[in-house]
């Protein structure tokens, strides 16, 4: 088929020990996943029991990755910028309605993640009722290191997940403290969309997220997954 013009670009996020790469389609996101930041987001009733987990999306595009360290242009239109790390899941499979206990064999692979806010965009959006998602789909909002097949790592469920910024730790939390575990989300996500291969899904942040700047560098990793390195400019 001719086009009027060039496709754009397909998103591509590098996998470990392959040649190829994953194409991205589309991120989601759980919000307020562990009960630690749920407080530190004021969000008292969440933090203390099980609600629906709920979603926010990014597009594609937004997702910036690599291997090795990654360069990462801070947005306009804000003067707080947070990061959160994340257990990143990459879907090999799809489908809708799909049960938990199948859940897992749609998974393709992992990976760190970081989700970037326009806090002070965000918190203004919220007060006036209208939607964030300026504040979460923006450029490069989605920090993604390379991807390990579950067939190298399996599927973690449990271990350390953390992030430091400048070599000072400022997340430290362990995946076995989300609110709703991987099939959870990935059977209540698949009741809302149809998922595909080529999906990824952030799966939620512990507490301690906070501000970065120009020139700062960031390193986080998760346990069983690896690590992730990028640089703010």
């Amino acid at each position: 088929m001719d086009y009027v013009f060039a496709p754009p670009h397909q998103p591509v996020v590098p996998v470990a020990g392959a040649k190829g790469g994953f194409p991205v389609r589309r991120v989601f996101c759980v919000g307020r996943n562990y009960a630690d930041h749920a407080r530190e987001m004021g969000a008292l009733a969440q933090a203390e029991g099980r609600e629906p987990p709920f979603f926010f999306s990014k597009p594609g595009d937004a997702v910036v990755s690599g291997e090795g360290e990654i360069a990462v242009a801070y947005p306009p239109a804000t003067a707080n910028l947070h990061h959160e790390v994340e257990l990143v899941v990459a879907l090999g499979g799809g489908g809708a309605f799909v049960a938990v206990d199948h859940a897992k064999s749609l998974i393709f692979g992992y990976a760190v993640g970081i989700d970037l806010t326009r806090r002070d965009m965000q918190a203004l959006a919220k007060e006036k009722g209208h939607p964030w998602d300026m504040s979460k789909g923006f450029d490069q909002s989605a920090v993604v290191s390379g991807i390990h097949p579950v067939t190298a790592i399996g599927h973690p469920d449990r271990g350390r997940i953390w992030l430091g910024v400048n070599g000072a730790v400022r997340q430290d939390g362990d995946l076995s403290a989300m609110s709703w575990k991987v099939a959870e989300i990935i059977a209540n996500l698949s009741s809302l969309v149809a998922l595909a291969p080529g999906d990824l899904v952030f799966t939620g942040t512990p507490a301690g997220v906070g501000p970065v700047v120009r020139g700062d560098l960031i390193e986080a990793g998760v346990a069983g997954v690896g690590d992730l390195r990028a640089r703010f400019y």
